[in-house]
């Protein structure tokens, strides 16, 4: 079971994400709530500073804006990172571990103020296990 509140808001079934300047919206589907919410401490992450949930690919629908999402991508390559054109704020990603899962900005969910959820869990993505050489027995 995911987070279900964050301060005064409660995480709907549905919910809506959106930029600073609300030309992109999404509508993610949340009937857990956020789950794994964490941040990441790659250099393009801790950079970015924001906290992250996750999402499976069928739970995300964009809703406006598709003309004004860009994606960003370094390294291997594998990893999508979206934002809006106009405010240039980070929406979401495609993981690189797992490319068939989102992750979404929580700063950018409808009624979120982040620094409400206190701690959060940190990802190793400095020490990724993609970059890691593989064993070959």
């Amino acid at each position: 079971m995911g987070i279900k509140t964050i301060g005064p808001t409660t995480i709907n079934a549905k919910h809506r994400l959106i930029c600073h300047c609300e030309a992109v919206e999404i509508e993610l589907d949340l009937p857990d709530g956020i789950v794994d919410a964490r941040r990441c401490d790659c250099s393009f992450c801790r950079r970015r500073g924001a906290i992250a949930g996750t999402i499976s690919e069928n739970g995300f629908r964009i809703v406006k804006g598709v003309d004004h999402i860009k994606r960003y991508q370094f390294g291997t390559k594998v990893a999508e990172h979206f934002f809006c054109d106009t405010c240039g704020i980070y929406t979401h990603h495609r993981r690189r571990s797992f490319p068939n899962l989102f992750g979404y900005n929580l700063g950018c969910l409808e009624g979120v103020n982040p620094f409400d959820l206190g701690e959060v869990p940190v990802f190793d993505g400095v020490n990724h296990p993609s970059d890691r050489p593989q064993n070959n027995k």
